[in-house]
């Protein structure tokens, strides 16, 4: 499962321990912790039965990432091959499969930070070629913050010069495909329109489902030869986040 859950001590007390319990992954990759481990409501800093990996960011409440797995976890990586400083990337293996956990920047705030964006979509590129070509499965997820199509974005027409939309995000996106990483949410949803991961707080998008399709999962030719039933949990994420969670099922065999 990956989950953009802005803010984990807030989603912790909006009901994320009840989602885990519905949803019931064996890994999980989280995204905008915003949070260092012991600024956490025990036990949770040390979840029970869980293993637990953390990349937090140097800047206290900001962005952050973390992977909670029911098997050990072998960190491999974090970064782009540079310092995190911003806490955006692990890389880990776990479960039978190399899991990237990734929260992308976003450049809406500012042309500054679509400057940072644009720096690390190319980064992400090179830097994810070893990974696609590994003969294990290989799994990169996460907030990308980018919407690849007009199909995962309801209001695409009024859009297409916001970031998370512009031409050439979604160029970057389409570019990954074509190198050979797949997109299951995609491959199973078809022609239709999302299923949509982020939903605005204004004009009640949620509750319309007029969202964006930004969170990801990216998988190599290996994992997905074992991917089964990828899964948008919109109705699990209600009061907790404004981003769903998606899950995929991995064969281990």
């Amino acid at each position: 499962m990956t989950w953009n859950v802005n803010g984990l001590r807030s989603a912790l007390k909006k009901g994320l321990p009840e989602v885990l319990q519905k949803i019931r992954p064996q890994v999980v990759l989280l995204q905008e912790v915003r949070a260092f481990p012991e600024d956490l409501p025990p036990p949770w800093a040390d979840p029970p039965r869980w293993h637990v990996v953390w990349n937090p960011a140097e800047k206290p409440g900001y962005s952050g990432t973390a992977i909670w797995s029911r098997s050990p976890i072998e960190v491999l990586e974090t970064g782009l091959g540079a310092p995190d400083q911003e806490g955006r990337v692990i890389v880990a293996r776990t479960g039978g499969a190399v899991v990237g956990c990734l929260y992308l920047p976003s450049g809406s705030s500012s042309e500054a930070r679509q400057t940072v964006k644009d720096r690390m979509l190319k980064e992400f590129t090179v830097w994810a070629e070893p990974w696609r070509k590994k003969a294990e499965p290989v799994c990169m997820a996460g907030d990308f913050n980018v919407a690849p199509t007009e199909r995962d974005i309801y209001h695409w027409k009024s859009n297409q010069k916001t970031s998370g939309f512009l031409p050439h995000e979604r160029a970057w996106f389409a570019n990954l495909l074509q190198r050979g990483w797949h997109d299951p949410v995609r491959d199973q949803a078809g022609e239709r329109d999302g299923p949509y991961t982020w939903w605005s707080n204004r004009g009640q998008a949620r509750a319309l489902d007029r969202g964006w399709r930004i969170d990801h999962w990216l998988l190599n030719e290996a994992a997905k030869r074992r991917c089964s039933r990828p899964n948008v949990h919109r109705e699990h994420s209600l009061g907790v986040s404004d981003h769903a969670p998606v899950t995929i099922d991995l064969d281990s065999k």
